[in-house]
């Protein structure tokens, strides 16, 4: 009678233990990262809280999408936000009733809304993102010096791991040719 081999076709049981130990540290990394994600979000939300404790968190993105990329289209926008354009028609419909966003209509296609912050969307979101940094700051200070120094090759090295998923969330507005120079003047060439 002929002998049935133990593994079954899988690999010899030394690569188990490397695998598991692979296994393992990518697990702690990433329970490392989501608690980090998690510190990152309570900063940004606790200096909203002390700027406009009535916007919400996806509002002040929606703001930090507009101040950094310029006017935008309310297409880009929505799916820079990761959301359906009815859903960022709404937001926009508030943060304009709140005096932070303009809304215009494109003049290359009337069809398009074309958004931009106000001036005082550009201050909420320059005293939002002060308070932030400060926070961070703070708290980065707290480090050893060797953990500092070490933090920022690895937070790079996670960034730039995560590719076309997160190295800039604003390249979907820009992709989709969202940015818009000068609303009032559509002819205008884009900046690269």
């Amino acid at each position: 009678m002929a002998e049935h081999p133990t593994h079954r076709g899988r690999a010899p049981s030394r690569a188990r233990p490397a695998q598991h130990a692979l296994d393992h540290e990518a697990e702690e990394l990433s329970i490392a990262v989501m608690t980090a994600s998690r510190l990152f979000v309570a900063i940004s939300a606790r200096a909203l809280a002390r700027t406009d404790d009535s916007l919400t968190l996806p509002q002040l993105r929606a703001l930090v999408v507009l101040d950094t990329c310029g006017p935008v289209k309310l297409v880009a926008l929505a799916t820079t936000l990761g959301v359906n354009p009815s859903t960022a028609l709404r937001m926009v419909g508030r943060l304009e009733a709140l005096g932070l966003v303009d809304r215009r209509t494109n003049p290359a296609n009337r069809r398009e809304v074309v958004l931009s912050l106000t001036p005082a969307g550009h201050d909420l979101v320059g005293r939002v993102l002060t308070h932030r940094r400060a926070e961070i700051r703070t708290l980065v200070r707290r480090l050893p010096a060797a953990q500092r120094t070490a933090l920022v090759p690895a937070l790079h090295a996670l960034t730039a791991a995560a590719g076309e998923i997160a190295v800039d969330p604003h390249d979907d507005a820009r992709a989709d040719r969202g940015v818009v120079d000068d609303p009032l003047d559509p002819a205008a060439p884009p900046e690269v």
